[in-house]
């Protein structure tokens, strides 16, 4: 465990952005990030020292992998990008300026698993460093990112089968880290992964509409929180330039960018969709307190693991779906949530 680090200030970036048509439009997303940042460090470092600056899912690379159905094999050939690599390394020049870590999440491959592009997210240190990678868990049908379960025996011989493996945390002088992407934080057993390999702040980064808009993010990140004595830094994303001058750019996401504490109360919170950000303060001493002293709210110390393990014995999405050809299309995966669906209704657990 690493020395308690004093009280500091995260921020929760919602910038703007444009779908990625090539490598060379990333950069551009990361020069415009780089202002908005620096205009959040400006006013925001007047109260606490920042050491924690969260970028949302979709600031890299945008979501032409999912609005046009691009093969995965196309996508990881012109868009996806490695970790660590110029891009990371451009970033990491900010987080050397503001003396602060820098959490954000791209598309890219993966060496040891070649032939793949994931979800990523990462984390670079005040050196500029790249010392955290997490590939994200849960997909919606639409996006055609591979997940550690689409190729589970790869997954497995590649970085073994352990809380490390598919819920990584990083222990750092701010406190021990943990990532969630998008959909991912839909799932509580995600977060309860990273609760119980340490995590105290979660990155959980976008959602898009009608979903935000009826709530369904803030509920997420709220529960994630309290049900796990963590905070949750949830970054969403800005407007979004989908066609290169042709439009608009488009609200996607519904904004609400937020940072939650440990007892599922919002500190931060930026109501507009606009291109800004919210900040609020981590204490994790605080945190550390309270987790070991509270008699209600602290909920780890209680879990009854014998009964709960019986909840996943049987299995329901199938594993390695990607094992055999990753450039599977949007109806490939839908095909096989609505398999799993009627298995559910077979088993007797859903009814029609």
């Amino acid at each position: 465990m690493t020395q308690t680090p004093e009280p500091y200030l995260a921020l929760a970036l919602q910038p703007a952005f444009k779908n990625a048509r090539n490598r060379d439009d990333i950069m551009d997303n990361i020069k415009s990030v780089s202002i908005l940042m620096d205009v959040a460090m400006w006013m925001a470092e007047t109260e606490l020292p920042v050491r924690l600056i969260a970028i949302p899912e979709g600031l890299f690379q945008g979501f032409n992998d999912e609005i046009f159905d691009m093969k995965h094999s196309d996508y990881l050939r012109t868009i996806a990008i490695d970790i660590p690599g110029r891009e990371t390394e451009e970033l990491g020049k900010k987080a050397k300026q503001y003396n602060a870590y820098i959490i954000g999440q791209a598309r890219g491959t993966d060496p040891k698993i070649p032939g793949y592009y994931f979800n990523w997210a990462f984390i670079i240190d005040p050196n500029g460093e790249v010392i955290h990678k997490a590939a994200k868990h849960q997909v919606y049908y639409k996006e055609p990112s591979t997940t550690p379960h689409d190729v589970y025996d790869k997954w497995v011989e590649a970085y073994g089968n352990s809380l490390q493996s598919f819920f990584p945390v990083t222990e750092t002088e701010i406190g021990n880290l943990g990532t969630l992407v998008c959909y991912e934080g839909s799932f509580p057993e995600t977060a309860r992964g990273l609760a119980m390999n340490g995590a105290e702040v979660i990155y959980r980064c976008s959602y898009a509409e009608p979903w935000v808009g009826r709530g369904v993010w803030e509920i997420q990140n709220r529960a994630r929180a309290l049900d796990n004595s963590c905070y949750v830094v949830a970054p969403n994303i800005g407007p979004c330039q989908i066609m290169p001058d042709e439009m608009a750019p488009v609200d996607v996401s519904g904004g609400k960018s937020m940072i939650i504490n440990y007892k599922g109360e919002i500190l931060g919170y930026h109501e507009s969709t606009s291109n800004s950000y919210t900040a609020g303060i981590i204490d994790i001493g605080a945190l550390r307190k309270f987790r070991v002293q509270s008699g209600i709210g602290s909920w780890l110390k209680e879990l009854k693991t014998e009964i709960y393990s019986t909840i996943y014995q049987n299995p329901v999405y199938p594993k390695n779906f990607y094992a055999d050809n990753p450039d599977k299309k949007h109806a490939d995966r839908h095909k096989k949530y609505r398999e799993s669906a009627a298995e559910l209704v077979k088993r007797g657990i859903w009814s029609k």
